[in-house]
């Protein structure tokens, strides 16, 4: 998914893409899954290559990430970017966490893994096609790719408990709130998924938030529109973001 994105950036950035607690290559620890717990975990890898203050961006459970890093290390964040997802316990998180469609966010325990037990694919194939504006899009390949990692040991007792997390994360969420991040934040919205309701959440958490809603696109920004959310994304870290609300796609 980063890939293209990382590829773009480096040509005058430094990139940094870790897997986060849990995912991809990382380590399956039983616990610490909450999100300001992995924004520590992020710090440390900054810390270990030496990176005093960095510009973070995050989709999905990323983002969610992202905003605890923020709101933990002020000090130690140039900018931020939100992709598509919603942050617990920021309004209207209430209201949207009611949507049937986000019933996974309460599914998980022992019964739940071993039902998804060599099931992997059908369980994935499920976020793709739902939550894609068009899942074609999410290419054989790419769902391939990802589910061997979800079956190996372990992963899914991550998977899990990244959103089993997430009432832990609300709590933790609303006190962050009440000091409002300075930095400039961009709030980037998939026009068929969570559209302009990740800039009213951010807004609701920061000062200085620019809007930006990816048309013809579902949640899966990276597979479904690359080149419109490489540019927005590269142009606020390049500030040459100047407006408060751009749509932008094919």
């Amino acid at each position: 998914m980063w890939a293209p994105m990382a590829a773009e950036l480096a040509r005058d950035h430094r990139v940094v893409v870790p897997d986060l607690r849990g995912m991809g290559l990382s380590s399956h620890p039983a616990g610490g899954y909450d999100k300001k717990t992995q924004a520590a975990d992020i710090r440390s890898v900054l810390t270990q290559l030496g990176i005093d203050r960095a510009a973070v961006v995050g989709h999905d459970i990323g983002a969610t990430v992202a905003y605890a890093y923020a709101a933990r290390y002020p000090d130690k964040t140039d900018r931020l970017v939100v992709m598509d997802a919603p942050v617990p316990g920021i309004p209207p998180w209430d209201e949207i966490v009611r949507s049937p469609a986000l019933w996974h966010f309460s599914f998980g325990g022992p019964d739940a893994e071993r039902l998804v037990a060599g099931r992997e694919r059908i369980y994935l194939d499920r976020f793709w096609n739902e939550f894609a504006g068009d899942p074609s899009k999410i290419d054989e390949a790419t769902r391939v790719h990802y589910t061997a990692f979800y079956a190996q040991p372990g992963a899914m007792h991550s998977a899990f408990a990244q959103f089993l997390s997430i009432p832990k994360d609300a709590e933790d969420n609303k006190v962050s709130m009440t000091t409002k991040l300075t930095m400039p934040v961009l709030a980037i919205g998939a026009a068929k998924a969570f559209g302009a309701n990740v800039a009213i959440v951010m807004r609701n958490a920061a000062d200085n938030v620019t809007e930006v809603v990816i048309a013809n696109s579902g949640h899966w920004l990276m597979d479904e529109q690359p080149a419109a959310t490489i540019a927005a994304v590269h142009n606020f870290l390049d500030r040459k973001t100047t407006t408060q609300s751009l749509k932008l796609g094919k």
